[in-house]
């Protein structure tokens, strides 16, 4: 078996910009013996994908490496090319982050599976008979049926095309598995079968497992030995209960706190962050009993190969005025067709019911316009929503622009940022997404929605993809928003945590059907429905007991 160790390892990208070189990693020693769990947890910039990355040579040319990364006892600066090729997936392997970006979108992924044995694995399976049988081994190892190996990476789920990234990293029999934000953007059943996956093959075939994360919880359910990053330092290391359970730094605790455990009611209602969104009204505003949004009997349904199937079936829901309500459940549970039925952006079934300040949902291109105007969506992805080549104020302005809002261009576009936290907001107006983070770049977005000066929000996934710490300030800024002008949220998203830290009522999603929904407190503390306990069965815990030991 194989171990890994790093032995003060710096790392440096050099760079000709003004800003000079940059110092991504700061003498860091680690060790990863054979058969052992390790979780590097920390927040974007901190060092830790740049850290693993070094570990199998996958660094740019721009990076320059002090200190030695011993692999087996190699250093790896030492092997060759042919070498290094060698030692990849046959030794380590590593599983990325984005499954959906590390796929070929043009190829089935049993061919894929096909491809790593074919150009890595050496004396074994040399035929092509022995790597199609040995693909559908592997399928089966992560619980996929042989007939997924057809399958193009779009007809997969999130969690299904994450499974075929493992079955890749296991191909040719690695003793290392380095897996990069695994579970990222998971719903959390899903999230629980990885975890639980990597669990068994730790325990079943004695590999050791590397995984980086900035969520302590899914690291302790995983991993026995925790280790904490911040700008590129090291700056706790130890037992993973101990880590989460009596962390010393002043990081970690935040980290732990980051996100909320069910139940807490130190951090219900109360996001956890250094930088809380002001509230600025000696009497804020609170749920009122006066309906926004409402839909009755509401079904859509799509023409699928298989058949015409319904994705939302027969919902009933309401969104008062001041009310944040959490819209929970799976990946594939009709939470996204639900937020763009209420938009009109998506065709609804004869008799579905839509209306909006108690007038039916216009169907006309200019009345739709003008609801839309009161009616704002945030997207998940912030990056993907901004025009990388627009400006802050290009951005935000486009909403005013598109609803021929001329009056006090400048001004609304000034209000908006400063309603986002974005202050002084003169200082971001010329900025581009690429110089913003990712925290700022969601702000950008929700500001964009802010200048039109809506009633409503609906947000999808709006803090999936963000750091723990960031996570706690756009959270924050929600309700913020809600206290400070009385605007109406409905938050699409699988976290049931995000329900508990600022929603005041929650509809549970399961295959199109809304099958539990009421305040926040009962739903969640005494759930009624088995799914609603199987969600929130799933949530890992800080200091849980290591799915490792359990397996």
């Amino acid at each position: 078996m194989t171990d890994l160790s790093f032995e003060n390892v710096s790392i440096t990208y050099r760079s000709s910009s003004d800003r000079g070189d940059v110092v991504a990693v700061e003498d860091v020693s680690l060790d990863l013996p054979a058969g052992a769990t390790l979780g590097i947890a920390g927040e974007s910039g901190s060092g830790k994908s740049t850290l693993i990355m070094s570990a199998l040579r996958l660094l740019p040319k721009s990076a320059c490496l002090d200190g030695r990364v011993l692999l087996g006892g190699q250093d790896i600066r030492e092997l060759s090319f042919g070498q290094i090729r060698a030692v990849r997936w046959a030794q380590a392997s590593i599983v990325f982050q984005g499954a959906l970006h590390s796929l070929n979108p043009v190829r089935e992924v049993g061919s894929q599976i096909i491809e790593a044995l074919e150009h890595h694995s050496k004396g074994t399976w040399t035929t092509p008979q022995k790597r199609r049988d040995r693909m559908f081994e592997l399928l089966a190892e992560v619980n996929l049926e042989a007939a997924k190996s057809s399958a193009y990476p779009h007809e997969l789920s999130g969690g299904q095309k994450q499974r075929i990234m493992i079955a890749m990293a296991l191909a040719c029999e690695p003793d290392i598995i380095i897996a990069d934000e695994p579970t990222t953007a998971l719903d959390v059943i899903v999230q629980k079968q990885i975890l639980s996956g990597l669990a068994r093959l730790v325990a079943e075939r004695g590999i050791s497992l590397l995984m980086i994360s900035h969520d302590l919880a899914v690291l302790s359910a995983v991993c026995a030995d925790l280790a904490i990053m911040r700008h590129g330092r090291l700056v706790e290391y130890g037992p993973s209960d101990k880590v989460c359970l009596s962390p010393q730094e002043d990081y970690t605790k935040q980290l732990a706190g980051a996100f909320p455990q069910i139940g807490d009611s130190e951090s219900r209602l109360n996001p956890r962050t250094l930088k809380p969104a002001e509230v600025a009204r000696a009497e804020p505003f609170t749920m009122t009993d006066e309906v926004v949004l409402e839909a009755k009997d509401l079904s859509v349904s799509f023409d699928t190969r298989r058949g015409r199937e319904r994705a939302v079936r027969g919902v009933d829901l309401k969104l008062r005025k001041a009310e944040i309500l959490a819209v929970v459940g799976q990946s594939g549970s009709g939470k996204t067709t639900l937020a763009r039925s209420l938009l009109g952006l998506q065709e609804v079934e004869p008799g579905s019911q839509l209306s909006f300040a108690g007038k039916p949902l216009p169907r006309k291109t200019k009345e739709l316009r003008t609801f839309r105007r009161q009616v704002q969506m945030i997207l998940q992805d912030p990056a993907g929503s901004l025009n990388p080549k627009r400006s802050v104020y290009e951005a935000v302005v486009e909403g005013l622009k598109v609803q021929g809002i001329k009056d006090r261009e400048y001004e609304r576009v000034i209000g908006a940022l400063e309603a986002a936290e974005l202050t002084p907001a003169e200082d971001y107006l010329e900025s581009i997404p690429q110089e913003l983070s990712g925290g700022q770049r969601q702000r950008v977005v929700i500001a964009g929605a802010l200048a039109l000066d809506p009633q409503v929000l609906i947000a999808d996934e709006p803090v999936a993809s963000l750091d723990a710490s960031v996570r706690g300030e756009i959270l924050s800024l929600f309700l913020a928003l809600k206290k400070n002008l009385g605007m109406s949220a409905l938050i699409i998203t699988h976290d049931l945590g995000l329900a508990w830290n600022i929603a005041d009522t929650v509809a549970v999603m399961k295959r199109g059907e809304i099958v539990e929904y009421g305040e926040v407190d009962r739903v969640l503390s005494d759930p009624q429905h088995e799914y609603t306990q199987e969600l929130l069965a799933a949530v890992p815990r800080l200091g849980s007991q290591s799915l490792v030991r359990n397996e």
